[in-house]
């Protein structure tokens, strides 16, 4: 009986193998180190309802991770099968079969280069590493990255409220210029006009401009800006940045501007919208907006 238990893991992948690949049972215990006499004592026990679970995660957690091409990690995979069946699994088990199956997630991250730059204009750190906010529009950051393609270089320039950790607007272009921080502001100002959140960002020079500082103090907004060399201060920005390179820029090869442009709109409506976060209840960021609207009212 401890003998079954112990080697469950490895009976489970034998039993999916053969019932996904249709790879000979023989050849597959021969594989593993495991006695068909075995294989088959253990496929005829009486099924315990914990395997019976098991068995019926198997084929969704292999469903899950093929439908966003593998980035999603144990963690992601637990709160994403725990919202749309309504479960409460715990994660280690879902580490478990992940492993059983032999999928891991796919991201990796790359660390961002910084280039100094002169200002004109140096507000304080009135943020302060303060990441916590329960009511949309009172905290925004914001930040711009560098994406390549082919031979060429694009960049996308993005907003972030604090609240519900949803991208209330973003532009891609093909310099990182004040056009590009200016047109992101005015989106996210034309859309929620009645925000006047504290405003934080580095101190590029777009955001240290006398234009972009006038363009804040119209909106009736509070500039805030990271010290020197510490991007810790813009944190769940950066959080972003790898979030959306790791889930989708760095799985895939793009050839022309276009398709860069098409992959970030589509990543960012899904990140919105589709992609559950455990540190917003296992909501989306637009759920959790909700929430906190109709625990406000």
């Amino acid at each position: 009986m401890l003998s079954q238990v112990r080697y469950e893991p490895i009976y489970l992948a034998i039993r999916d193998l053969h019932d996904t690949k249709t790879y000979p049972i023989s050849q597959l215990c021969e594989m593993m180190g495991i006695g068909r006499s075995s294989y088959y004592k253990w496929c005829n026990r009486r099924e315990s309802d914990n395997e019976k679970f098991n068995r019926e995660l198997l084929p969704l957690i292999r469903d899950a991770y093929e439908e966003k091409d593998g980035i999603l990690g144990y963690r992601q995979m637990t709160i994403k099968l725990n919202r749309e069946h309504n479960w409460s699994v715990n994660y280690k088990r879902i580490y478990r079969l992940m492993n059983i199956l032999h999928l891991k997630s796919v991201c990796r991250r790359k660390r961002k280069n910084y280039i100094p730059s002169t200002p004109e204009i140096t507000a304080e750190n009135v943020l302060n590493r303060d990441f916590k906010s329960n009511e949309f529009g009172t905290k925004w950051l914001t930040d711009v990255t560098e994406l390549k393609y082919s031979q060429s270089k694009a960049y996308l320039s993005a907003i972030l409220d604090l609240s519900d950790k949803s991208i209330v607007s973003f532009v891609v272009g093909h310099s990182n210029n004040n056009d590009l921080v200016f047109q992101t502001f005015d989106i996210a100002h034309q859309t929620y006009p009645d925000a006047s959140p504290i405003f934080h960002s580095d101190r590029g020079y777009q955001y240290t401009s006398k234009i972009f500082k006038k363009k804040l103090d119209a909106a009736g907004m509070t500039q805030s800006m990271s010290r020197v060399s510490r991007c810790i201060d813009n944190g769940p920005m950066e959080s972003f940045w790898g979030m959306l390179k790791s889930e989708m820029y760095y799985l895939n090869k793009f050839n022309t501007y276009e398709e860069l442009e098409v992959a970030i709109a589509e990543y960012i409506e899904y990140y919105n919208n589709r992609r559950y976060q455990k540190r917003l209840n296992c909501m989306t960021p637009l759920e959790y907006r909700q929430y906190l609207f109709s625990s406000a009212a």
